[in-house]
């Protein structure tokens, strides 16, 4: 059975959802929604209490001014307004890719309310030696949304994410999938136009992330080694000092595989 809530925040009306019992288990994405992460947590729903989140601006969470930018720290206080809602004080949480970030920000504003934190393969490009080029890319990228729409914008993003084309072992065309639907197009404009540049040049402070409670986990997909995020979630561990963990698949392994990645995951939580 999955609770549906909505909470009214400053700016905005978020949308979560509850299943399961046990330890409360945040899993969020960016810019996936709720939607996206379901199955993963049907799958992680028997051991833990299971909470997926629309991130504001997305899906049914909706802005009262849709042209603003989320700011990367608003959707970690936007997680914690949540457990707030929830009364539970402190939580896992599972992010993958700008989830991650977002939970990357949370750690650090406020220590005391993850247990652990799995980064899953967070895309920090101003980690990177060559984040100059990285930057001109993703500009790029974004001027091509404004110029163009976001057909050739999310071609060019597909592209130099890894995911097409490119280095031996890498595949020839985008993940498979259903085809999108409206509100994942609207989805995709938004990310393109508002929150690309805003989670690919988030900083963050590794001091603080040392000094936190929190047991922080990176977290690579297995055959993610032809993606530019397998780089950045290496040069995120090598930062904080520990060894990556393995999970299924790539990217979005969870999609492909969440039974398989939902037990992974559940031993990595167990410690």
């Amino acid at each position: 059975m999955t609770e549906v809530h909505t909470l009214d925040v400053p700016g905005a009306r978020l949308h979560y959802e509850v299943r399961g019992s046990g330890p409360v288990l945040v899993v969020v994405g960016q810019p996936m929604s709720a939607a996206h992460l379901a199955s993963l947590a049907e799958a992680l729903a028997a051991h833990h209490t299971v909470v997926t989140t629309d991130p504001r601006g997305i899906a049914n969470s909706p802005l009262e001014d849709p042209e603003l930018d989320v700011p990367v720290d608003q959707r970690a206080d936007d997680v914690v307004a949540i457990l707030d809602d929830l009364g539970a004080g402190t939580a896992d949480l599972f992010g993958s890719s700008g989830g991650a970030v977002t939970g990357l920000s949370l750690v650090t504003r406020h220590p005391d309310r993850l247990r652990t934190l799995v980064a899953h393969e967070p895309p920090l490009l101003e980690l990177l030696p060559d984040r100059e080029a990285q930057r001109a890319a993703t500009d790029d990228i974004v001027a091509t949304f404004h110029a163009e729409g976001p057909g050739p914008a999310f071609g060019k993003f597909m592209a130099h994410a890894g995911f097409v084309g490119g280095d031996e072992g890498a595949p020839a065309g985008p993940p498979p999938g259903p085809p999108p639907s409206e509100q994942d197009m609207r989805d995709a404009a938004r990310f393109l136009a508002h929150d690309l540049l805003v989670t690919t040049r988030y900083v963050p402070d590794v001091e603080a992330l040392r000094a936190a409670p929190t047991r922080i986990v990176i977290g690579v997909g297995e055959a993610s080694g032809h993606l530019l995020t397998h780089r950045t979630s290496t040069a995120l561990a090598e930062e904080l000092g520990v060894a990556p963990t393995f999970f299924p698949g790539d990217h979005g392994g969870f999609l492909d595989d969440p039974a398989g990645f939902a037990e992974v995951l559940t031993k990595v939580l167990a410690g």
